[in-house]
């Protein structure tokens, strides 16, 4: 039983030590600089770049989708805007019609209509290289974004050594329920303490998918790796934004975070479906911190213990949490010392958040803590043993969806800017998009073919 004491012990205040070191400094660095932001300055039409904005779409419900193309049809950008909504597949495609139908009288939206399921990934590619704008935003089919999001997100793209930068995400349906509001805390602690302090050293590493936008010169020099990346032999199709974050880093551009560029998206509301994402998640976050290992010695030093933190931290409370409960176990005595770091550091950690966000609500995170001890931890355990395995996971099977679209969860977040498309009958116009026969682009002139 000393043996258990002592690695029970060992582990959880090596943790502690760790975490705070990482958590101190991180939270020093995610404060905010006072320095001139890139992003300042006017904004007129003439020294704005061309921006595309690529949404891929599988099963989406028709309201979720009609509220995200809406919130990108009222951006303030005063560029060139253009939208290439990229149906990849879908099994619900006549439901989803008469959004299309609504957005083709814009001639700034294009819709390109795979005639089979290929992923996200290949998705987002069919658009780039059909795109020519100078930027490309990279947008989820659930996702809304706050009026101002591209002309903030553009602006900090003027500074040329900026290959990649992302915004704020909240949780869209974060009064749903009790793990949509730790969601949307999560949401923020990842973005405004662990993006934020890389974004110091300009490193940002994932920048997320629902709101990222890149630098087409740069993606361009990228692409082939991010369409063919392998591994262990086989094709990945997953973890598509922290990848291309990575090359993005490896091509030597700088990544940012712009805190004040909101995007709202919908985040799991049951247990099951979050831990299905978690895991895919997990398993894209270990191949690719492999993957950013040759980069950090060309990084700030902060970015090595960021790596650490985030990776050999977990691995230390989780051998603490396991010899602690084979302590309680053998001897049916409780091991108070790590019971009593783990919640000390958790309220420490939530007092922080709370202080730092201005909102009470944050105490209530600590509630995080039992999922991340005995749901999170050993989920990650299984992504690591199971790094191989490229499912989806979180994906509708087309053959199970129904007509009504793959998630179905409207986003009524009105202080992004975001609103839900009313679709009378009478509002589509006369002609449908079809499918041809590779496949086909959709605009406000027609229909057309591209081989």
């Amino acid at each position: 039983m000393n043996l258990l004491d002592a690695i029970s012990t060992g582990a959880v205040s090596t943790y502690a030590l760790l975490s705070a070191a990482y958590k101190s400094m991180q939270t020093v660095y995610a404060s905010p600089a006072d320095l001139p932001s890139t992003s300042d300055g006017p904004a007129g039409s003439q020294l704005l770049p061309s921006v595309d904005v690529i949404i891929p779409c599988y099963n989406e419900g028709p309201g979720t989708l009609s509220a995200c193309l809406a919130s990108i049809a009222d951006q303030d950008y005063a560029g060139e805007l253009r939208v290439y909504v990229v149906d990849d597949g879908s099994a619900n495609r006549v439901a989803v019609g008469p959004v299309h139908d609504l957005y083709a009288l814009d001639p700034r939206f294009n819709f390109i209509l795979l005639p089979q399921n290929v992923g996200k990934r290949k998705a987002q590619i069919a658009a780039i290289r059909r795109s020519s704008g100078d930027l490309v935003l990279n947008v989820d089919s659930d996702t809304t974004l706050a009026p101002d999001v591209v002309t903030k997100l553009a602006l900090k793209m003027r500074n040329p050594q900026i290959g990649a930068a992302m915004g704020q995400l909240i949780a869209s349906n974060r009064n749903e329920n009790w793990l949509t509001r730790l969601i949307d805390m999560e949401y923020w602690l990842a973005c405004n303490e662990e993006r934020a302090a890389q974004a110091r050293f300009g490193a940002v590493m994932c920048c997320c998918g629902p709101c990222a936008m890149y630098r087409r010169s740069a993606l361009l020099k990228v692409l082939a790796q991010y369409e063919t990346q392998l591994f262990r032999g086989k094709l990945s199709d997953f973890g598509e934004d922290r990848h291309l974050t990575i090359l993005m880093l490896k091509a030597g551009h700088r990544t940012e975070y712009i805190p004040d560029a909101i995007a709202a998206t919908v985040v799991p509301d049951r247990l099951r479906p979050y831990l299905r994402q978690q895991l895919r998640w997990a398993r894209s976050t270990f191949r690719d911190t492999l993957l950013s290992l040759r980069l950090l010695p060309s990084l700030d030093p902060y970015l090595t213990l960021d790596v650490v933190g985030q990776n050999v931290g977990p691995l230390l409370l989780a051998v603490s949490v396991s010899t602690g409960i084979a302590h309680l176990a053998l001897t049916g005595t409780v091991p108070w010392w790590t019971g009593i770091m783990i919640a000390a550091m958790t309220m420490i950690r939530c007092s922080v958040a709370a202080f730092r966000a201005r909102e009470l609500r944050f105490l209530g995170f600590c509630l995080h803590t039992p999922i991340n001890l005995f749901l999170l931890l050993p989920l990650k355990a299984y992504a690591l043993c199971t790094l191989s395995n490229s499912d989806w996971l979180s994906r509708d099977s087309a053959a199970t969806v129904p007509s009504g679209g793959g998630k179905g969860v409207a986003i009524t977040n009105h202080d992004v800017g975001s609103r839900a498309t009313d679709l009378p009958d009478t509002a589509a116009p006369s002609r449908r998009p079809t499918l041809l026969r590779e496949f086909s682009t959709v605009t406000s002139s027609g229909i057309g073919s591209q081989e």
